[in-house]
């Protein structure tokens, strides 16, 4: 395609799937890296033979300079501001950082492309955590926001700028309203990732049991290969917009559970109730999985559930991979991961 895109956050799960889907469409692709070992560490992510091919730079979200000089160097036609702090449980015990990283940071990468590269592509990720405690059945474009956390409410001040920026100055810039998506690349502080993960080293005896917070919290979880498609779809348009992108079904994390201990063939059952509610093995009669309180948000988000139908239209787009096959996708490369360790 002879185009240059700019991915903030390309070591994170969407970052490397996006990079890997760009490179593959022609693009040249710069990657901001934020300077420590664990950013650096998790290009591993990114297959080697994309990651051979991408243009990897320091910056970072609170700086506005770096931002500038990377923007100058690259002259990005499409830039995916994807980076931010992004753990919602965290973002209570660090809301300082959360806010000048996912708020604040957003609003410097649009000054950044307006310095700089105006004529840019932007697109910024929001997150159906800005709904936080809804009423309805379902999310869409036009329903109310009532953020509960830090990170929710750092979104939703980055979502607005970007709406701001976007009519201020007429800067082509998208919204993705993207509900959860999950992968083998999420991180291993997600509950998704971290069952997964649990789960396989306790049937190879590296774990005894598991421990997490609310397992009644239901979520819309898609898959995240998926979704960075609709990203670039999004920016192919000939005017920007905001797009809900979900699998318009609903799931809770016990559910999620139960999913994985099918395809494992681990025979359990759950007994007890509220913080006293377990997973057990129905033969040994061992606990697998048991609550902590600890693990609670301070104000919790109980239901979530996308309407998508205005990216179906637009960009005809809809999920592909049920939750099922999702399971499926994320245990099989852990056990594979496994064996190699």
């Amino acid at each position: 395609m002879n185009k240059t895109a700019l991915i903030t956050g390309i070591n994170g799960q969407d970052g490397s799937y996006l990079a890997e889907f760009l490179v593959e469409k022609g693009y040249t692709v710069y990657g901001i890296l934020k300077r420590n070992s664990v950013a650096e560490n998790q290009t591993a992510r990114i297959p080697d033979e994309i990651f051979k091919k991408l243009n990897l730079r320091y910056a970072d979200l609170t700086d506005l300079s770096s931002l500038i000089s990377v923007i100058k160097e690259a002259e990005p036609d499409e830039v995916y501001n994807l980076a931010a702090q992004s753990h919602v449980r965290i973002s209570f015990d660090q809301p300082l950082y959360t806010v000048n990283a996912t708020g604040i940071g957003a609003l410097n990468v649009l000054e950044a492309v307006r310095l700089a590269s105006p004529q840019s592509k932007v697109y910024q990720a929001s997150s159906s955590e800005m709904y936080g405690d809804v009423i309805g059945k379902s999310q869409n474009e036009k329903t109310p926001f009532n953020p509960q956390s830090p990170y929710a409410i750092s979104k939703l001040f980055a979502h607005n700028i970007a709406e701001n920026y976007r009519k201020s100055y007429n800067m082509f810039i998208v919204s993705g309203i993207l509900f959860n998506h999950e992968s083998p690349l999420r991180g291993e502080e997600f509950v998704t990732r971290k069952i997964v993960r649990g789960l396989v080293d306790i049937i190879n005896n590296n774990l005894d049991y598991l421990e997490l917070g609310n397992l009644e919290a239901k979520r819309d979880w898609g898959y995240a290969k998926e979704y960075v498609e609709i990203m670039w779809k999004m920016m192919q348009k000939n005017k920007p917009d905001t797009y809900v992108v979900s699998t318009g079904k609903t799931y809770s994390i016990k559910d999620f559970i139960n999913l994985c201990i099918n395809y494992l063939g681990i025979k359990a059952k759950w007994v007890g109730s509220g913080l006293n509610k377990k997973l057990i093995e129905k033969k040994t009669n061992r606990t697998l999985i048991k609550i902590n309180k600890k693990f609670f948000r301070p104000a919790e988000v109980n239901y979530l559930k996308g309407d998508s139908g205005k990216a179906k239209k637009d960009l005809n787009w809809h999920s592909k991979t049920s939750l099922k096959e999702l399971v499926k996708i994320m245990i099989d490369e852990e056990l594979k991961y496994y064996s190699k360790n």
